[in-house]
């Protein structure tokens, strides 16, 4: 099985107030953060973490990736440093993505992308970085747009705080069916509209 998350901010004590977080403190957060990913990962499953892992300390930070079950990729954010002993615990670092997944196709970024490969046909692109604040509205403003001028997007924020991720690892189906994508009409410039396919 792949799961996808993204922003846990393990350690980072700030992110309790700026996400809302319902955690009295770090060591609550992580508890619950550990907690739910073992729950739901096995050994042999992979993981997708798209950004923002851990926060500054690295001892705590490798002390906590060695409790996570399953295969763990990392999709490089901006909180994410790589210099130190930690890099050695993710399977693969990349800045970027595209894996298949059940035979279809996900894009893979901390930021979002309002334009990705393959969005006529089928693709969904995942996405973190912007949290649960204005700048995740605005990206969801603009996929309405998108919508409405007949163009599929599929941009889906795995950010663990949202409130279908509930600070647990996420198969790409449950992302989708939390994250649905009214049917799409692509309208022609003599006004008739066809579906586009799925």
């Amino acid at each position: 099985m792949t799961y996808y998350i993204a922003d846990m901010h393990f350690g980072h004590t700030n992110v309790l107030r700026f996400d809302n977080r319902p955690f009295s403190d770090t060591a609550q957060m992580d508890d619950t953060l550990i907690q739910n990913w073992n729950e739901r990962v096995a050994t042999d499953d992979t993981v997708y973490v798209l950004g923002d892992a851990f926060w500054k300390n690295e001892e705590n930070s490798i002390r906590i990736i060695q409790q996570l079950n399953g295969h763990k990729h990392l999709i490089q954010g901006n909180h994410d440093r790589m210099k130190g002993k930690l890099r050695f615990y993710w399977e693969s670092i990349e800045p970027y993505a595209e894996v298949n997944d059940e035979n279809r196709l996900v894009i893979l970024s901390h930021y979002p992308i309002l334009f990705y490969k393959n969005q006529h046909y089928g693709a969904t692109m995942l996405y973190g970085h912007v949290h649960n604040t204005r700048e995740w509205e605005l990206v969801e403003k603009w996929k309405k747009e998108q919508w409405t001028m007949g163009i599929p997007s599929r941009l889906i924020n795995v950010g663990c705080m949202m409130e279908y991720m509930r600070y647990t690892p996420r198969t790409l189906t449950e992302l989708l069916d939390a994250n649905p994508m009214p049917e799409i009409f692509r309208v022609h410039k003599d006004g008739s509209a066809v579906e586009v396919s799925e």
